[in-house]
């Protein structure tokens, strides 16, 4: 509704243009519509809306890769999202250095290729972790071995797979690594004008800081534009307390991680005298009696007390109770 000027306002204004006090054509600039300027060869398709619910999706699947590869790598990395913004995949490929890891992808049912790329400062840790390092960094970077390339195709593939849990309550997702390259300017997976969004998540491996930058063209999200908004969002996302997919992921997580398990018969001190003249078929007295429960330490934390016996030909232990 417009405002409406009071006499009193009407004749001070008139008074201020008689005395020349206010000009006739600033009053007609104050009154002209403001412009915006819009380019028309990189229109904006995705609504605020629609980058704030992929934000949240992300905010999900960094949390899932994070515990992901905690658990595979055997090391505390932490994934957390920084950004979704819209650009051109031309100016996406612009902003990357070079060497990066460009990893094709598809994600069926939907139509076209999305991309995910890993750079050096996240893939470099990671591999020093994969060949039983601990996670340093090089102190140059340098392209990637074929071997490397080819342990890395096999994790990137892990960490694909978490989209599917992270956006179940969109889209059923069947992401499928398709091909991977180092120089992001041989990566024409998507046309250079076509309109992206491009999830960036920081990661932090040891005291290194790397990134991730999921590149998803507007064309592969269309069938599902209409479901990226916060309504639906949280409508699906409130169905049911539990979710039985995400406890299948920490179950599938934690069926790979390596434990350690000893037995422990008992325990004795011997002096050294008597240590270095032990021979085979000597007796070395124990704290423990005959028939009492053995403690079974899992990562050398006592969980459980057992029984010796043999199972198929080899040494085993019953579990009578649990520490």
């Amino acid at each position: 509704m417009a405002d409406v000027l009071s006499q009193s306002e009407i004749d001070a204004l008139l008074q201020a243009l008689n005395s020349g006090e206010v000009q006739a054509e600033t009053i007609k600039e104050d009154a002209a519509p403001r412009t915006k300027k819009y380019d028309f060869r990189r229109p904006n398709k995705f609504s605020k809306e629609q980058l704030r619910t992929l934000y949240m999706i992300h905010e999900n699947y960094g949390r899932l890769v994070a515990n992901f590869l905690s658990a595979y790598l055997r090391a505390n990395i932490q994934v957390k999202i920084v950004s979704v913004e819209q650009m051109t995949y031309e100016d996406f490929i612009l902003s990357l250095p070079t060497p990066t890891l460009m990893n094709v992808f598809t994600a069926e049912p939907l139509k076209g290729s999305a991309v995910l790329e890993t750079n050096m400062n996240f893939i470099l840790p990671i591999i020093d972790l994969l060949f039983g390092g601990r996670g340093e960094m090089v102190a140059t970077k340098r392209e990637l071995t074929e071997i490397e390339l080819h342990v890395l195709r096999r994790l990137n593939s892990r960490v694909l797979e978490q989209l599917n849990y992270s956006w179940s309550d969109i889209q059923e997702l069947t992401p499928r690594l398709e091909s991977m390259e180092t120089n992001p300017q041989f990566t024409q997976a998507i046309s250079p004008n076509e309109t992206v969004a491009v999830v960036t998540l920081s990661t932090t491996i040891s005291q290194y800081e790397g990134l991730l930058n999921l590149c998803l063209p507007y064309m592969l999200l269309e069938p599902v534009i209409s479901r990226l908004s916060a309504s639906h969002w949280f409508a699906t996302a409130g169905e049911g307390e539990a979710r039985p997919d995400y406890r299948g992921v920490v179950e599938r997580i934690l069926a790979w991680v390596p434990v350690e398990l000893i037995a422990y018969c008992g325990r004795t001190r011997l002096p050294v005298r008597d240590f270095i003249q032990l021979q085979v078929g000597d007796v070395i007295t124990l704290d423990r009696m005959v028939g009492e429960d053995l403690d079974l330490y899992i990562d050398g934390h006592p969980k459980f007390k057992v029984q010796p016996g043999v199972a198929a030909k080899k040494i085993a232990v019953q579990v009578t109770e649990v520490v």
